[in-house]
């Protein structure tokens, strides 16, 4: 992977009925991010750099991007996932697992698009976030994780899971509004 390019807005799992276990305590978080979430989506579209959603499927294997995008928007929390929708322009990854990278065609993706940074957020910051930042950081992708546009089930799980990331896998963390986009994204990822 090339380490001069563009960067990337990775959206995880924001495609969501918050039906599942944990939920409850997942929600208020997601409530949250969403303002750091909806302006880093926001900047990304304005800046024409890509936004990737990489989502859960649910165990619905014969679905695709549009039919789990409407089951999430006839759900009860329509409002966690209406202000983050993807719009024509956005790409969408189905996984199943954890990590945005395990078995998807994420990293072929990024290589055709010559992505060269990644900025990650969504859910869940001690679960999706940090296996894809780790899976990030084994590919030698420098990777942001913009801690106000992440949600958590468990606030300390969440701290050392960010910590994690820092100290252990060269992520760098900042808030959403100091993250970089489009034609300034370039090394380094976060302002001074």
């Amino acid at each position: 992977m090339q380490q001069t390019g563009p960067t990337a807005l990775v959206v995880i799992d924001m495609i969501n009925t918050y039906e599942h276990e944990d939920a409850e305590l997942l929600l208020p978080s997601v409530r949250e991010a969403l303002p750091g979430i909806r302006r880093l989506i926001s900047r990304a579209r304005d800046a024409e750099a890509d936004v990737i959603y990489v989502n859960d499927n649910f165990g619905r294997w014969r679905s695709h991007h549009d039919e789990i995008l409407g089951i999430a928007l006839d759900g009860p929390h329509a409002d966690l996932v209406e202000p983050v929708k993807p719009d024509a322009d956005s790409m969408f990854v189905v996984k199943a697992r954890h990590s945005i990278f395990f078995q998807t065609p994420l990293e072929y993706l990024l290589d055709r698009r010559h992505i060269a940074h990644l900025v990650l957020c969504g859910q869940v910051t001690e679960q999706c976030v940090l296996y894809s930042a780790l899976d990030a950081h084994i590919r030698r992708l420098p990777t942001i994780v913009a801690t106000d546009a992440v949600a958590h089930i468990h606030r300390d799980l969440a701290d050392a899971a960010l910590r994690m990331m820092e100290c252990n896998m060269g992520t760098r963390l900042c808030r959403a509004d100091e993250v970089r986009l489009g034609a300034e994204s370039g090394a380094p990822l976060s302002r001074p």
